[in-house]
Formats: C-alpha cells, structure tokens, sequence
C-alpha cells in the first residue's frame, strides 16, 4: 500500500528520482522497524576460472545494489504556522542492516558471473565505526549572502555573508568529523529572491558541480541568510523620548535571526539537506560598539550570543546529514589495472583499504541532466596513500571494464 504523501513531500520525492544514478529504485515504506525484503542483482567477471572468486564479488556487487534500493528513502519534517510552510528538512537515509540472506538465482554467461540475492533489510541503528562514517568527506563551505542589507545598517552587520560561513567552518574544524574547504566570498546564487526555499526544494544547481569540481569536494554548503530584522526600528531612535522609552526598558528592542542552510551533492548539483534556522534576542548593543557581525560588541549582546548558538546547531547539522552519507570521490587516472582517486590520508584513508568503482555516464539526448552511475562489480585496493590522492590496482586492465578519469569511486 502506498504511504499518503502531502505535496512538499511529492516535490521532494520527485527530486530525488533524478539525483544520482546510484538510486535504482526508491522503496520507501512505514515500517522499517519490521524490515522489507529485497532482491538485487550483481555481476563479476571470472578470471583464470575462478569460480570462488568470481561468486564471492558478485555477491557483494548484489548487497550493494539491495543496499541502494532499500537506502534511498525520504525522511521529511515540515512546520506549518497559519497554513504557511515555515520550515523544512530532508535527509537520506544511509545505513541499512541485511538478513536472512540467501542466494536465488546464479547465470553463468561465458566468463560473465550472475547472482541474485533476496535479503530481509531494516534501518541500522546510527553509523558503524567502518567504511564510509570513518572517512573525512570534503565540503566546501560558501558564502550566505544576506537578503536584505538594510538590515544589515544597524550594528554594521554587512559582513555577515561571509562571517557566517566561515563560523560554521571553524566549528566543523573543531569537531574534526569532515574535511573543511572555505569559499566563502562565492556565492551560488544569482538572484537570492531564487533562491531553494522551503516551498522549492527541487533545484538542481549547476554551478555547484563546478565548484566541486575545482575544490574536490563532495558535497556543498551554502545559504542565505533571510532576516537580520528589528522588531521596532524606532526603538534606535536619537530623540529624547526614544532615549527615555530605552532607559526605562519600554523600547521593543528584539532583533530576529532567519537563515535557510543547503547542503548540495557535488557530482551532480542535486540538494540533499535543506533548514531553516531561526532565532531572535535584545539587541542591546550600544550605538557604534557592535564592531561587525560576531565581533565583540556583537558577541556581548544577547542577540549575539542567541546568534552564535545557532551556528554551532548549524554545524552540528552538517555533521549530522553527512554522518552516514557514503564516501565519494573522482577518478583522476586509469594506467592499466592502476587507478589514482583523488583522495588519501587527509580523508583518512590507508593502504589495504578497498573501494567500489562506478562509471560516471550522461545521455545524448539529455546533456544537462545528472550523470548517472553503474556499478562496474569491481573495487580497487589501494597500494600508495598520500595525503591527497591515492593508487590502487584493480582485477583487470582498466580498458576492459571502461574505467577512466571522472568515473566515480565509492567506500559505503
């Protein structure tokens, strides 16, 4: 029986049919506790006869492709205040446990291997210490340019847009869990009033897969900040009846604080994460002293202080929505069975470890459209790791298989 959806959920759900190709088919389903079952498919080739060999990595090609299956759900939380959607989040799920697995089908084509497998799958409980959580994902943080920069007057608060991003970078610093690219003087976005918003979140950026591309990076964090509004500008006013209403605390002299945060996959432009932020408190600073956005005089406001709290939840977020995201990362050179990735020890990597290859492919007929990935049935091993980028070898000459530089290597 299909689930009711309500309409942001339609859009969001549609979005996702066209994120990556790695998403075969979406199950999504409202009793996971219980589990589902599944059948996936996966291909090996066989090698000087083989046969062991051959079935144990299409097997794992199998798991993979069930994996993806049952991973590709939505988890959406809207807010409605007056019938108007006022927040919302999206995550995709990123970790499944298998059971009950069994073999139900095995072809033999020439040196061509092919097992089907039905497995029992139901959501796992956080992330295990192996595999991709382990792994440092790249992210490059940009700029939040600010909606309205009038608002911004009071306080000299017009170095927010690139404050912010660099706030939210230093506390993803601190935390360790991501590898952390500053870009906050780029800005995604040429008209902020276009800009994803709670009701649009079907946006697919181009420019973001262009930024990866130059930083390396796998996923993209950007915003805008929507408000930096006073609640009643005349609560600032120089008469002496402003100057009195303030002294004998009569002024209305909250300040709100409203940022929307995206995170975007950046192999193929597509959202993965959208919130709106909010806070508000006194802007109690003295007139001249506030120093900028996060400077002293503002971090001794309770404006500011609700501010900077709100970051660090920001952060917290992206840590968050990336925790169980598989790693990625770009071919850079196929020399025969040897393959460079651009990842190494910074990421977390060591030698001995193994990913999985997928080819990076996009239709004639659709030239925009996200690149779509097919697992090749082959993982490399990696031999040499440094700091950014590693080799590794791979069962057969790269040609064979069609391997080559921007196809897609992936640890889960």
């Amino acid at each position: 029986m299909s689930p009711d959806f309500p309409p942001t959920a339609i859009q969001k759900f549609r979005m996702l049919l066209r994120q990556t190709g790695v998403l075969a088919i979406i199950w999504l389903c409202a009793a996971h506790a219980q589990g589902v079952v599944l059948e996936g498919t996966g291909h090996a080739v066989i090698l000087n006869d083989d046969v062991d060999t051959a079935r144990l990595a299409a097997r794992q090609s199998a798991m993979r492709d069930v994996a993806l299956k049952y991973e590709a759900r939505i988890n959406s939380s809207d807010t409605l205040e007056n019938g108007v959607l006022t927040e919302s989040r999206l995550t995709v799920a990123a970790s499944a446990r298998a059971r009950n697995v069994s073999v139900i089908d095995e072809q033999r084509t020439g040196n061509l291997l092919r097992v089907t497998i039905r497995a029992d799958m139901s959501q796992e409980q956080g992330c295990t210490s192996e595999g991709a959580p382990a792994l440092k994902k790249r992210v490059a943080i940009t700029g939040f340019p600010v909606l309205y920069p009038e608002q911004a007057q009071l306080g000299g608060l017009d170095n927010a847009g690139e404050v912010l991003p660099r706030q939210i970078q230093q506390h993803l610093l601190r935390n360790g869990q991501v590898q952390v690219l500053g870009a906050a003087r780029v800005q995604l976005f040429d008209n902020l009033f276009d800009a994803p918003t709670q009701q649009g979140f079907d946006n697919r950026l181009t420019n973001v897969v262009e930024l990866s591309r130059q930083l390396d990076a796998q996923f993209v964090v950007s915003g805008v900040i929507r408000s930096l509004a006073v609640a009643d500008p005349a609560a600032w006013g120089t008469s002496l009846l402003d100057r009195m209403q303030r002294g004998i605390g009569m002024a209305n002299r909250k300040r709100r604080f409203v940022a929307d945060m995206m995170i975007y996959d950046g192999f193929s432009g597509s959202p993965v994460y959208q919130q709106r932020f909010a806070t508000d408190g006194n802007w109690n600073a003295a007139p001249g002293l506030a120093d900028g956005f996060a400077g002293g005089g503002f971090a001794g406001t309770d404006y500011g202080k609700a501010v900077a709290a709100l970051v660090e939840q920001m952060a917290a977020s992206v840590t968050e929505a990336l925790a169980c995201q598989p790693f990625m990362t770009r071919v850079t050179r196929v020399e025969g069975n040897r393959v460079t990735i651009a990842a190494g020890a910074t990421a977390g990597f060591r030698p001995g470890q193994k990913l999985n290859l997928y080819r990076s492919y996009s239709h004639f007929d659709a030239p925009g459209a996200t690149p779509e990935l097919q697992d090749t049935g082959l993982s490399m091993t990696l031999n040499n790791v440094h700091p950014e980028f590693s080799n590794g070898t791979i069962p057969e000459h790269g040609g064979t298989v069609n391997i080559q530089r921007n196809d897609i290597a992936i640890s889960w």
